[in-house]
């Protein structure tokens, strides 16, 4: 058993947590950049906790522009093991209406700017993605929204986006009727990928604002619909996150998913041919595989 850690990084309209106990902002230095912000660091309920805004206090960081491997480094460097990322999200089901939460459990990854692993030339590996979330912080993600009356889906599937514009209707009709996918955003990827690269479970829960641009009676995003269901949806997170200590608990067993041990097979450069630079880097993310 080793200590329970929960890493939250918080999306648009999320910028603390409340209620922490020996609450304190902590600069981390990463070798892959300046994450987002500080982190806040503290206890609730008993349990650690480390927060980190994804795009930075006050919202300096475009979707594009965060620096995802930072963040996730820094957060494995403060002892994280177990990552919630709250985001927001557009909808492309009915079903699926503004306010209500999903607790993602696939992604199709849209993305081409960003920096999308930690490994290189010089230290390749080639982690599992297959089933990118963790079902055992995706079950206390769901039970904590069920304990706070919000309405959540269980499971679906996240078209991460470039962006930082908003979907044509001819993409949003794309991803919907011919692709499938349930929920739009523009920041759960390369971010899942790297948390499991850095063997850390992840669960994403992305709170609905709107209906994307497929909708035939809402149209094209309204930022100002946006604005207004992000601060309604920013108090449920809270309350969600209050609750994740005391579903998981101070103690932590191994992860039964295997979510911990990524790495255990995905290491492909043979120990006499790899970077010194680069592995110097991957202390915090690879140092299991690399000692």
């Amino acid at each position: 058993m080793s200590a329970t850690r929960i890493g939250i990084i918080g999306g648009s309209g999320i910028y603390d947590i409340e209620g922490l106990e020996g609450a304190e902002w902590v600069a981390v230095d990463s070798p892959f950049g300046t994450p987002s912000d500080r982190i806040l660091t503290g206890t609730l309920d008993g349990v650690a906790m480390a927060f980190l805004p994804r795009h930075g206090r006050g919202h300096v960081h475009s979707p594009s522009t965060v620096p995802y491997r930072a963040n996730i480094d820094a957060l494995k460097r403060l002892g994280v093991t177990d990552v919630f990322s709250v985001s927001a999200c557009g909808s492309f089901r009915e079903e699926m209406a503004p306010g209500d939460f999903v607790v993602v459990d696939q992604f199709v990854d849209r993305t081409f700017a960003r920096e999308k692993s930690f490994f290189g030339e010089g230290c390749v590996a080639h982690v599992s993605v297959a089933h990118p979330t963790c079902p055992r912080l995706g079950r206390a993600a769901l039970e904590a929204a069920r304990a706070e009356g919000i309405t959540v889906h269980d499971g679906g599937t996240y078209l991460a986006m470039e962006g930082p514009q908003f979907s044509t209707l001819a993409e949003s009709r794309l991803y919907r009727e011919v692709w499938g996918c349930d929920v739009i955003g523009m920041t759960n990827m390369p971010e899942a990928k790297l948390a499991r690269e850095a063997e850390l479970c992840y669960a994403s829960v992305a709170m609905i604002t709107d209906y994307d641009s497929w909708h035939p009676d809402h149209g094209e995003v309204a930022i100002t619909q946006i604005i207004e269901t992000l601060q309604g949806n920013a108090a449920k997170a809270r309350a969600l996150v209050a609750r994740l200590p005391g579903l998981l608990g101070k103690d932590r067993a191994p992860c039964p998913h295997g979510c911990d041990r990524a790495l255990d097979y995905a290491l492909m450069t043979a120990p006499d041919k790899r970077d010194p630079d680069l592995v110097a880097k991957l202390g915090a993310v690879a140092g299991r595989m690399l000692a």
